[in-house]
This record gives C-alpha cells, sequence and structure tokens, in this order.
C-alpha cells in the first residue's frame, strides 16, 4: 500500500491535490492510504514551507503547486 500525505490546511489547491490523488489511485487500481494533514507543525515537520505540499512514503514530492495527473501516476508507481 501506498501512504500519500497532502499536506496543506484547506485551500482549494490543498482540496484539488487532494482531490487528484483519490482520481488517479482509482483510476488506475492503486491501492493507496490517503491522508489530509492540517496541522501546521506537522506539515513543517516535513519541510514544506508553502501548501499544497505532497509526501508520498516518506518522501517529499512536491511543495507550493500541483502536479499533472501523469507525474502524480508516476510517483505513486514508483512508490
Amino acid at each position: 500500500m501506498i501512504e500519500v500525505r497532502v499536506l496543506g490546511s484547506g485551500c482549494a489547491r490543498c482540496k484539488e491535490l487532494e482531490k487528484m490523488c483519490f482520481n488517479v489511485a482509482a483510476e488506475n487500481n492503486i491501492d493507496v492510504d490517503i491522508q489530509k494533514i492540517t496541522d501546521l507543525k506537522d506539515i513543517m515537520s516535513y519541510g514544506i514551507m508553502q501548501t499544497p505540499g505532497l509526501v508520498i512514503n516518506g518522501k517529499v514530492k512536491l511543495s507550493g503547486k500541483l502536479p499533472t495527473a501523469p507525474t502524480l501516476l508516476h510517483w505513486m508507481q514508483e512508490g
């Protein structure tokens, strides 16, 4: 199972990233555990200074912008 953490306080881009993660995983039958992290202290513990942030299996993949769906799929597939 792939662990996906969406980091953000709830802004529109944070919500869009969370939605993208669910959609990409569902469309490609990827078993994921997606959690939304909203606590500022928890977000900062990943070294994220701009949201949204994306962490996959403990590795920071993105900060401050949205990925494309193909990029997100690639990250999920590589774990």
